[in-house]
């Protein structure tokens, strides 16, 4: 069941403005799994295991080693499980 009430609406409100923001597309996903992981933290949206599920494929997809970059797969990775994400926050 979705979580309701002016919290939720406003994580879910800032997380999808967050994933619309222009600028490289790693650098955005860190800021919305910043905004999620805070939303979960304080109760306002519910971690479902859809979204576990997307945000762990995510985690996967921003691995870097030092000094390494991202960009190419990793941004398009991103971007695709980001799409998702927003999606699926109406359920959160």
């Amino acid at each position: 069941m979705a979580t309701t009430g002016r919290a939720a609406e406003a994580a879910r409100s800032e997380i999808r403005a967050i994933l619309a923001q222009p600028g490289h597309a790693v650098d955005n996903a860190r800021r919305a799994v910043e905004r999620l992981e805070r939303a979960f933290a304080e109760g306002a949206l519910t971690r479902t295991p859809t979204l576990a599920r997307m945000l762990a494929d995510l985690a996967v997809a921003l691995e870097r080693d030092e000094g390494q970059r991202l960009g190419g797969k990793s941004a398009e990775a991103a971007r695709f499980i980001l799409r998702a994400i927003s999606r699926e926050l109406d359920r959160a």
